[in-house]
């Protein structure tokens, strides 16, 4: 059994209780990105070569760039995936508690996808489809959107691209938005394989907006985004030389399960709109908010967008209907130019016909994702959260929940001897080490070493091993 280093006499610097949450009390293969050295650097996509060059000859230096994305960042994954725990087959294998997925509804979805209304063959699903998406699910998701985003008007399906997955759609936007070596701001800590999706294709870079732990001056919350802070990240970019052409927001957050106020969204669209700047915002986990309390507001809710051509609007079911496998994913824009623009490199990213149908057959099936799915998913993924806050309460570990999505930002800066980014990289070696898999901080560009994210949305018993390992004289 792993026991957590002793902690170290020196205070974390925070505002948080020693269990606080909001509430008073990697796929994506992020847990890839822990082993990266703290000293690695990724490369400038205003001049690939200047601090990279390729050992390899067959490959272009955009070529080598794509492959140091790969092999800067395996150990851990395939560390894991050589020694994947299975009940039967390798009960002590790792525990995956790094990799953002839903894996508490599978019952619920294998009885639902395998009905005898999602198999339909004919010739159309068999051919070419508009790049698009067809028309009919195109239309179906207009009016998901139209009815789960509580927009005030219904959607139009000729704002709908439909596409295989939302790393695709970060891809497709930054290539078609900016040139290369301009960037988007982001606030960080964030989902770090954006930094690939933007870079591997367009050669975008992002530049961090970074949030503090500590609640200080008009803030309410830990990792507060505000706009004065959106103000000074443009400005030093500026300095520096980086033109800026958009704002990414992840509402809910990952990792930090944040959700933003209405009030909030707004404030962040007038200052894009003020900088003429787009805003790309992914709402896919909108769907799992599973506290009561936790009210959650889509952008496309919101009556009058400060600019509605620079606001595009992106969703999947990966995460709220628990199928990353699936790679289903979608673009809201009223742009269109932006919207045929993604379009046309849907030919690189599209969807079979008979994925499409089965999406349309699912989105459509208002009365069991009402009645059945969202329900019992929430319920499970609430005992979920439940399960792990409980213990982490129990060992005095610190952590922030919103009440949105599958993971929990836990602080465990009091078991790293020195605050160094070297020093997470060694206690997250200590958890893979004892068969539990983490992403670190350091993956999401928080600028605090220590911060780690958690992922609850999985089944009991594989809870309940992996929370062993975080059971020791604390």
């Amino acid at each position: 059994m792993f026991t957590l280093p002793q902690e170290e006499s020196r205070a974390p610097a925070t505002g948080l209780g020693s269990a606080s949450t909001r509430d008073s009390n990697y796929g994506d293969g992020l847990e890839r990105e822990c082993s990266r050295k703290p000293d690695q650097k990724l490369p400038d996509p205003c001049d690939p070569t200047a601090m990279f060059s390729s050992n390899s000859s067959y490959l272009s230096s955009r070529g080598g760039i794509i492959k140091w994305f790969w092999d800067s960042a395996e150990e851990g994954y395939r560390t894991y995936h050589m020694d994947e725990y299975d009940e039967d087959k390798n009960p002590s294998g790792i525990i995956n508690l790094g990799t953002s997925e839903n894996k508490l509804c599978f019952d619920l979805l294998s009885r639902r996808l395998s009905q005898s209304d999602m198999l339909r063959v004919e010739p159309s699903l068999l051919q070419y489809p508009d790049w698009r998406g067809h028309l009919f699910l195109r239309e179906e998701v207009a009016r998901f959107l139209s009815f789960y985003c509580k927009s005030p008007v219904p959607l139009k399906p000729e704002n709908v691209v439909v596409l295989n997955g939302c790393a695709s759609l970060f891809s497709a936007l930054a290539t078609v938005l900016c040139e290369v070596g301009e960037a988007f701001l982001i606030p960080a800590p964030y989902y770090g394989a954006i930094t690939q999706h933007v870079c591997l294709y367009g050669n975008v870079r992002l530049v961090c907006v970074h949030l503090d732990s500590e609640v200080t001056g008009l803030d309410t919350r830990p990792f507060q985004l505000t706009v004065e802070k959106l103000e000074m990240a443009l400005q030093r970019a500026h300095s520096e030389g980086v033109k800026v052409k958009g704002l990414i927001l992840i509402n809910p957050h990952n990792p930090l399960g944040d959700i933003y106020s209405p009030g909030e969204l707004r404030d962040y669209l007038e200052f894009a709109k003020r900088h003429e700047l787009h805003v790309m915002v992914d709402e896919v986990y909108m769907l799992s908010v599973f506290e009561k309390s936790a009210a959650y507001c889509s952008v496309l809710s919101l009556e009058g967008l400060p600019d509605p051509q620079r606001t595009h609007v992106m969703w999947a079911t990966s995460k709220d209907f628990g199928m990353s496998g699936l790679r289903f994913g979608t673009l809201y824009t009223e742009n269109r130019d932006v919207a045929t623009a993604v379009a046309s490199l849907c030919r690189y990213h599209g969807l079979s016909g008979l994925v499409q149908y089965q999406m349309a057959q699912l989105l459509q099936d208002r009365d069991w994702i009402n009645q059945v799915y969202l329900p019992e998913n929430h319920a499970r993924l609430k005992a979920a959260h439940t399960y792990v806050t409980g213990e982490l309460r129990a060992l005095g570990i610190p952590f922030l929940s919103g009440g949105a999505g599958f993971f929990i930002w836990v602080d465990l800066r009091k078991y790293l001897p020195e605050a160094t980014f070297k020093e997470e990289m060694l206690l997250w070696r200590c958890f893979l080490d004892n068969k539990v898999l983490l992403s670190c901080g350091k993956t999401f560009e928080c600028k605090e070493p220590g911060w780690f994210r958690l992922v609850f949305s999985d089944k009991a018993h594989r809870l309940c091993l992996g929370a062993t390992t975080w059971v020791g004289d604390t």
